[in-house]
């Protein structure tokens, strides 16, 4: 493993990071997610035409950078320093990896090319608040319960009489971004109770029958929404519905998502951590600054070992997908703790709702509902690995009879007889 950046990589940070630094202040990321998109559209296209951030991962046929996705992760490390507002993360990192898994040739020629440009923006919406089992990163559920099971509740799926196309039913909550995405990519069951199978649908913003609205929750910068289907029109993604490995499909999705959200957490917690070091050096407490006290330096020493043993986690975890689990369970929980120990340090001004310490809070708060919580990150890492297998009882060697005038064929020699003494 080469850990060292190419000059790619480190040229894509360093412009990332020129931009967002001179548009992604505190007060423009709070004006940004108030607006009806929820994130700054000009900005996003800005990114989209320069850097083709939403088009990294994407290959070059379709328009796209053609880079792997850890370079997705490494962008994001940069987004997440600012708390960007943005649909990068449900149209990058979500939907665009299932489209090109799962899609038909028309579909992905005429899908991707948009979203790798940034023209077009897509939202996963998964039935229930059931994100986090569905891309596999908490628990394994091959069979799609999550969605339904055939029982009521979740999305359902019913084919056209004519066989021409698919007709949704249902309700999905908590989805990122769904109230201003132009295609959804629904997660329904089909099949009823008996057969009852999860497949991806296609849905247009301008479907009949659909109804978005936008959700208060508590971390703006994620903006989520709820989405109710009434008898909508939609396009079954994939060949058939017989083909489809759906559930294989969001698993791996899971995988490389995880860890473009761990380091993008990484990105926050430093960045936490800075205006942490950059305020406690600049406050003045009995003549001196906070941040030369020996209590204050070790609580921040500690924050340091935290965030960098995160980082290196989320790099690792970028080179190998396959291990962004256990690193987002370890970039969630750096990224709690250095904006709880933010808050504590900025003192009494660090408790107001409106100090842009709690910016960096919710986003820890928010993530971790959403894609956690940490315990059962790291439980479903275990389990994958198999560390708390039950140890295999030991077989017992095959008994083979003593060859006779040997030693152990020999009769046991009956102990002496002990002399009686009187007492």
């Amino acid at each position: 493993m080469d850990a060292a950046f190419t000059a790619e990589q480190d040229e894509i940070r360093r412009t990332l990071r020129e931009i967002l630094g001179k548009r992604c202040g505190p007060d423009e990321v709070k004006a940004a997610v108030r607006t009806a998109a929820g994130y700054d559209r000009e900005l996003w296209q800005q990114l989209s035409r320069q850097l083709g951030l939403p088009g990294i991962a994407v290959a070059e046929e379709y328009g796209g950078v053609g880079c792997a996705p850890g370079d997705l992760a490494l962008a994001c490390e940069e987004t997440g320093r600012v708390l960007l507002p943005s649909p990068l993360l449900a149209t990058a990192a979500l939907c665009v990896p299932l489209i090109a898994a799962l899609g038909t040739a028309a579909q992905r020629s005429a899908l991707l090319p948009p979203l790798a440009s940034g023209g077009l923006t897509a939202a996963l919406a998964v039935p229930g608040p059931a994100l986090a089992t569905a891309l596999a990163l908490t628990g394994e559920d091959t069979a799609g319960r999550w969605s339904g099971g055939g029982r009521a509740g979740g999305v359902q799926a019913r084919a056209d009489t004519d066989g021409d196309g698919w007709r949704l039913y249902g309700e999905a909550a908590q989805v990122l971004d769904g109230h201003s995405a132009r295609l959804l990519l629904v997660a329904a069951h089909t099949g009823g109770f008996a057969r009852s199978r999860t497949l991806l649908f296609l849905v247009q913003e301008d479907a009949p029958g659909l109804v978005r609205s936008r959700q208060t929750v508590l971390d703006e910068t994620r903006p989520q929404a709820r989405i109710q289907l009434r008898h909508v029109p939609a396009e079954l993604l994939g060949e058939g519905e017989e083909g489809a490995d759906v559930p294989g499909a969001l698993a791996a999705t899971g995988r490389t998502a995880s860890a473009v959200l761990a380091a993008e957490a990484v990105g926050a917690a430093g960045q936490a951590l800075a205006r942490t070091v950059e305020y406690v050096c600049r406050r003045e407490q009995f003549g001196r600054a906070i941040g030369s006290f020996q209590a204050v330096k070790h609580r921040l020493a500690d924050l340091y070992v935290q965030v960098q043993a995160a980082r290196s986690a989320a790099y690792y975890a970028a080179w190998d997908p396959d291990q962004g689990g256990l690193a987002l369970a370890q970039a969630l929980e750096a990224l709690r703790l250095t904006a709880g120990e933010a808050i504590q340090l900025h003192g009494g001004i660090g408790f107001t709702w409106e100090h842009d310490a709690h910016l960096y809070f919710k986003r820890a708060a928010s993530d971790e509902l959403l894609f956690g919580p940490v315990h059962r990150l790291r439980a479903h890492a275990a389990d994958r690995a198999d560390l708390f297998a039950p140890a295999p009882a030991p077989v017992p060697a095959a008994a083979t009879p003593p060859a006779p005038g040997s030693a152990a064929a020999a009769p046991a020699a009956s102990p002496p007889p002990q002399e009686k003494v009187a007492v």
